[in-house]
């Protein structure tokens, strides 16, 4: 967790010119062995960190329920096709409500330009060593970026199945989305992460005569990890299925 990995130890900077945010690390990790008091000691760093996080988190959902915005969390591997489901989700739907998104990377503004490119707002975190994105960060965020109230804000985490599981940012739910280039057990090796999400999107469908995975058994895991995890699958590129995830975005968001 991050109260051991060091990336909590940051500070963070908005730049007006970039529209961006620049998030850094001081830590210097160490491997060394801990004593059972520099265990504890660690322990207790990270339930503060977490304490802290919700605090935000539980400030960023008031914010968000009181003017109407509808958030969702985006959490992947990197590569499983996150920004372009976004990308398409915008084409699909910008003419129905307003849509902006908050991207974070540990460096470039690569998404974010790629989503600017549709005319919607998009505004970078960079994150530089840290993993995550965290619910201080994004409550920055939201006002630099000016998201106006009765509309959708995705949020596209760091590519990380790991921390980000642990971290509310205030969203409705959390969307973690995987790839059938990935390997279906994926659901068992982070199981907090398809714990923490309401929603599984498994991507690239279209390439499933050309790779070796299992759906149903990738369905099986997430369930065996949560129960009541809802799951799609659709290919954003080729559009198959693509509808049965605007139609689920169209059913939670309040006009």
């Amino acid at each position: 967790m991050c109260g051991i990995c060091g990336c909590s130890n940051l500070t963070g900077k908005f730049s007006p010119l970039s529209s961006k945010v620049d998030l850094l690390t001081s830590h210097h990790h160490s491997h060394e062995q801990h004593t059972p008091a520099e265990n504890a000691r660690l322990v207790q760093v990270e339930l503060d960190l977490l304490n802290k996080n919700n605090t935000y988190a539980t400030e960023n959902r008031s914010y968000f329920e009181k003017n109407n915005i509808f958030v969702l969390n985006l959490v992947s591997s990197p590569g499983a096709g996150k920004t372009t489901l976004l990308v398409e989700t915008i084409k699909a739907l910008k003419d129905k409500f307003p849509i902006a998104v908050i991207e974070g990377d540990q460096q470039t503004e690569n998404d974010a330009n790629r989503i600017r490119a549709t005319g919607a707002k998009a505004l970078q975190i960079n994150t530089g060593r840290m993993c995550h994105l965290d619910a201080h960060g994004i409550g920055q965020a939201v006002q630099n970026l000016g998201v106006q109230a009765n509309s959708f804000l995705a949020i596209e985490n760091v590519g990380n199945l790991v921390c980000p599981s642990s971290f509310d940012l205030g969203e409705a739910h959390k969307v973690v989305v995987l790839s059938v280039t990935e390997g279906e057990d994926k659901p068992l090796k982070y199981p907090d992460m398809f714990h923490a999400a309401d929603l599984m999107i498994i991507t690239k469908i279209d390439l499933l005569p050309y790779v070796d995975f299992d759906v149903e058994r990738c369905e099986e895991f997430a369930r065996k990890v949560n129960p009541k995890i809802k799951i799609l699958k659709l290919s954003t590129t080729k559009g198959n299925n693509f509808s049965s995830w605007t139609d689920w975005l169209e059913s939670k968001i309040k006009p």
